[in-house]
């Protein structure tokens, strides 16, 4: 969420933000009108009301008519605080609607760009392998292995569901485990949090209200299935005020995590878009003063996965119109998938600034005797599981139908390094 103090001040700063980002100036318009008359209210309200006070200690001095006149005056005075009470109740109500749905302000190194098309290359590791037979694409290994199963997927849940078997099962477990290690080693606190999320937690990190259509909710508890494992971890530390000395935390999680991809179609064959699927975050509380330095650290921590796996990858550097609701900057890794010769995203690596901090009131001291401030948060896919997947039994194919398992992986599943 945006300051509103911010949006007063920078007014064309802000309105260039939304064009860049291609959302409709009216988001600012309307809440400029609305807080311009809220500010008004208030201000009436408060000279009514300090003019009551002062009038209240004058009538005890008064008697007769004169009292009943003033009296009378305090009435028609009462009631038109309460008229100007319950409409700065309206107001704010959709001041704060408006400041839901306004964008972060992108940073200034963000190319502006309408959508994918925008996004700039910043770096491409390894060229990857050079097949003399034709490369399969990973539903047709996967279904030769017997190691995914999408009849029984689509059988026990609906379309956009899978099952992973035998292998397909150990190779998801393996590599979940190998990336939590690996974000343990580099510092990364684990946390297991709830799968399910309330309105506020999803609201705190920027899902509620803009992505609403996309996530699954529990309508009879009032909770939502986790689009990612940010919500939960990030909002551990809602309503909380560190110590500059606290900071930087790191977190990293496993979940499972669940979206119902609403305005788009799930592929009709493979897992590349799915609408369950599991995934390990990283999730940062740092400085406002070192955030992006801390950005180019969260990149690293994720390309180290995937350099691991010895996957070629790319990194992209998205425009203002191909970046979330809530970044102020943002690297997207994509996975080369060689069976059909297509880039999937398998990460995404964000910060947030105070965005998401202030809708989650999560704050910092300066210092002891300093008034406390909105710190900055960050997250990142470390990674995704599904594309993840897809890359590496396109990438470690074999003519005769086998997968080799990436040597990281293999400590993982008992030394095993085919899958046959």
């Amino acid at each position: 969420m945006l300051d509103a103090n911010v949006i007063r001040q920078e007014t064309e700063r802000v309105r260039k933000a939304l064009v860049d980002r291609r959302y409709p100036e009216s988001i600012l318009d309307d809440f400029l009108a609305t807080d311009s008359r809220w500010r008004e209210c208030v201000e009436q309200a408060n000279r009514l009301k300090q003019v009551r006070n002062n009038v209240s200690v004058e009538i005890a001095s008064l008697s007769g008519d004169e009292k009943k006149a003033k009296i009378a005056e305090m009435k028609d005075m009462a009631e038109r605080v309460k008229s100007l009470d319950a409409e700065i109740s309206s107001l704010d109500f959709r001041r704060q609607e408006s400041l839901l749905l306004m964008p972060n302000i992108p940073h200034n190194s963000v190319p502006v760009g309408d959508d994918a098309e925008g996004n700039i290359t910043v770096k491409t590791w390894s060229k990857g392998r050079s097949f003399d037979f034709r490369p399969k694409e990973h539903f047709e290994i996967g279904e030769d292995l017997d190691i995914i199963d999408f009849v029984r997927g689509a059988k026990v849940a609906g379309s956009g569901f899978y099952v992973l078997k035998g292998d397909g099962a150990r190779l998801e477990r393996a590599l979940i485990n190998f990336m939590l290690d690996l974000h343990h080693q580099q510092g990364y606190r684990e946390i297991f949090p709830p799968v399910l999320v309330n309105d506020e937690s999803a609201t705190g990190t920027g899902q509620l209200p803009k992505m609403k259509d996309d996530m699954y909710q529990v309508e009879r508890d009032g909770l939502w299935l986790n689009p990612t494992a940010e919500v939960p971890v990030t909002n551990l530390h809602r309503d909380e005020i560190f110590e500059k000395d606290d900071l930087p935390i790191h977190y990293t999680a496993y979940l499972p995590s669940f979206r119902r991809e609403a305005g788009r179609h799930s592929d009709t064959r493979g897992i590349a878009r799915v609408h369950q699927f599991n995934k390990v975050e990283m999730v940062k509380f740092v400085h406002p003063d070192r955030s992006y330095d801390e950005l180019e650290s969260l990149l690293g921590d994720a390309e180290s996965v995937v350099q691991a796996l010895d996957l070629p990858y790319r990194v992209l550097l998205l425009c203002t119109g191909d970046m979330s609701f809530h970044a102020a900057k943002c690297y997207d890794i994509e996975l080369h998938a060689p069976g059909g010769d297509r880039w999937l995203e398998a990460s995404s690596c964000s910060n947030f600034t105070d965005f998401q901090a202030r809708r989650a009131r999560i704050k910092y001291r300066p210092e002891p005797h300093l008034k406390s401030e909105f710190l900055h948060t960050l997250n990142g896919s470390g990674v995704a599981l599904p594309r993840t997947m897809v890359a590496i039994l396109e990438n470690y194919q074999n003519e005769d139908g086998s997968v080799t398992i990436p040597e990281a992986l293999r400590p993982y599943m008992n030394g095993q390094s085919v899958i046959g």
